[in-house]
């Protein structure tokens, strides 16, 4: 079976032919030109930013805590915590990790952030209007925060560290 040269070349130009269009096909949907839109499961959830909208707690539960984080609880709790030297101790460690740069040192809203807050400076934790509050509605605070002023804390530290800074920022108000 003889075939000639330029019958030979004409077969192998249309096999290259036939597969760069099948290569150019490939690429053209390889570099998005033609977008197919693959179902992707993390697309269809819901997703939220960190603290954005938190779930309430379900129906009927009780939260491992304690009554603080029933919503809408309109009792101010009482301080379980005694106000010894170990809890103020703990108070004042974890008030210079979360609290000093907005409160300061001394509590007086004069923390190296507060020069950069300028809607709203932060409270001066040894001024009368704070004496006046009782533990609960310090703990309070310091668990729901002040919307648009002040981060709540209830997910960095634990319902007794929490006590532990309100034995703390007690002996700020003392020391006035």
């Amino acid at each position: 079976m003889s075939t000639s040269f330029s019958v030979i070349l004409r077969r192998l130009f249309m096999v290259f032919l036939g597969a760069g269009v099948l290569f150019a096909i490939m690429m053209v949907f390889s570099f998005d030109v033609i977008k197919i839109d693959w179902p992707s499961f993390m697309e269809i959830q819901p997703s939220y930013r960190p603290m954005e909208n938190p779930l309430p707690p379900p129906a009927q539960s009780i939260p491992i805590e304690g009554a603080v984080y029933i919503p809408n609880s309109q009792a101010l709790p009482l301080n379980p915590t005694k106000a010894d030297d170990a809890s103020i101790a703990r108070g004042k460690e974890l008030f210079t990790i979360n609290c000093q740069m907005c409160h300061g040192v001394t509590g007086e809203g004069n923390g190296t952030i507060a020069a950069f807050l300028t809607t709203f400076k932060p409270a001066n934790l040894t001024s009368p209007l704070i004496k006046a509050f009782p533990d609960g509605q310090i703990f309070m605070t310091i668990t729901n925060g002040v919307p648009d002023r002040m981060p709540p804390l209830n997910e960095n530290l634990t319902v007794s560290e929490r006590w532990d800074v309100v034995n703390y920022v007690r002996t700020l108000n003392k020391a006035k």
